[in-house]
C-alpha cells in the first residue's frame, strides 16, 4: 500500500508538525482540529516555520507555495473517509483518543490505516475500540517534528505486518529514523525521560538546588542540549504528568510516582513554555 493521502487530527504543537513535515514530503495532507481558531493557528505556525526555511536558503518559495498548496483544512471527521492513513494527535487521554477512533473506524473506508501519536497510552488498547485491530499501529513523533529525527513506530497486539509496513513507508517518505518499539507503557524514549525530568523536579521540590543551578549542571555535568526542567517546560508539565500518571497505573512502581511540584504546577495552569509560565518565567 503506497501512502499520498495523509490524514492529521489535531494540530497542537506535535499534530502541525506532523501535517508540515508530511506536506514537504510531497503528501497530500488533510487536516484538522474540531476547533476552527486551532487550525487557523496551526496554519500560521507552518507559513512561519517554512518562510524561515527560505530565509534560510534551504526551501525555495516555490517549494513553501507547493507545500501550501497540498495541505487542506477542515472540522469535519467526514472529509477523512477515503484517507490512506490517519494520525490521531489529539490530548494525551484515553478516553478522548478512544472516541475518536471509533468515529473513525465508521467513517473511514475499510483501506484505511489508523495511528496515534501517543506517547504513553496502550495502542492494543486504543486498536480494540476499532472494527480494525490489524489496521492500527502507534506513530509517536518527537518535538519538534521538524527537526526532530526519530519516529518510534509501537505494534500493537494485533498490528498486522501490512500495516507495520505502512509505518516503515510513511516514516521512510517523512526522512525520520525508525526505532520498533513493543507495546509497554512509554515505550523506549518516554520510559526513560519522563522518569529523569521528574527526578529533577523532586529535586527542586526539596531544596537541592535553585532551576538553574538544576539545568546547568545538567548541561554541563552530563553535556545535555537543554536541562531537565527546561526540557519539561518546553514538553509541556501537562504532558509530563499524564506520562508519569500512565507509568504509575501501569506499572504500580513507586519510582513513577510524580513529583507534588509538579502536579501543583499543572493544577494552577502552570504548563510551561505554552502557558508563559512552569519552572521558568516566559512573560
Amino acid at each position: 500500500m503506497s501512502i499520498q493521502k495523509l490524514g492529521v487530527i489535531g494540530v497542537g504543537q506535535m499534530g502541525s508538525g506532523i501535517v508540515q513535515v508530511a506536506a514537504q514530503a510531497g503528501l497530500t495532507v488533510l487536516a484538522s482540529d474540531k476547533d476552527g481558531s486551532r487550525n487557523e493557528k496551526a496554519k500560521a505556525k507552518i507559513e512561519k516555520g517554512l518562510s524561515r526555511l527560505v530565509e534560510k536558503g534551504k526551501l525555495s518559495d516555490e517549494d513553501l507555495k507547493a507545500t501550501l498548496g497540498r495541505i487542506t483544512w477542515t472540522t469535519s471527521l467526514q472529509d477523512f473517509a477515503d484517507q490512506d492513513l490517519v494520525i490521531e494527535a489529539i490530548t494525551e487521554n484515553p478516553q478522548a483518543k478512544e472516541e475518536l477512533f471509533k468515529q473513525l473506524d465508521e467513517i473511514c473506508s475499510e483501506k484505511t490505516v489508523l495511528a496515534t501519536n501517543t506517547s504513553s497510552i496502550s495502542v492494543t488498547r486504543l486498536a480494540a475500540v476499532t472494527r480494525r485491530p490489524n489496521k492500527f499501529i502507534g506513530l509517536h513523533f518527537f518535538n519538534p517534528v521538524p527537526v526532530m529525527k526519530l519516529l518510534e513506530v509501537i505494534k500493537a497486539l494485533s498490528t498486522d505486518e501490512a500495516t507495520y509496513a505502512v509505518a516503515k513507508e510513511i516514516g521512510e517518505k517523512l526522512n525520520k529514523q525508525i526505532v520498533t518499539a513493543q507495546d509497554s507503557a512509554a515505550f523506549i524514549v518516554n520510559r526513560t525521560l519522563i522518569p529523569f525530568l521528574n527526578e529533577a523536579a523532586f529535586v527542586l521540590y526539596e531544596g537541592v538546588g535553585t532551576a538553574e543551578d538544576i539545568d546547568q549542571a545538567i548541561k554541563l555535568g552530563l553535556n545535555h542540549p537543554m536541562g531537565p526542567l527546561e526540557l519539561s517546560d518546553f514538553v509541556g508539565l501537562d504532558v509530563v504528568l499524564a506520562v508519569l500518571d500512565v507509568l504509575y497505573r501501569e506499572f504500580g512502581d513507586v519510582k513513577y510516582r510524580a513529583c507534588p511540584l509538579l502536579r501543583k504546577y499543572v493544577e494552577a495552569g502552570w504548563l510551561g513554555r505554552k502557558t508563559g509560565r512552569g519552572f521558568y518565567n516566559y512573560a
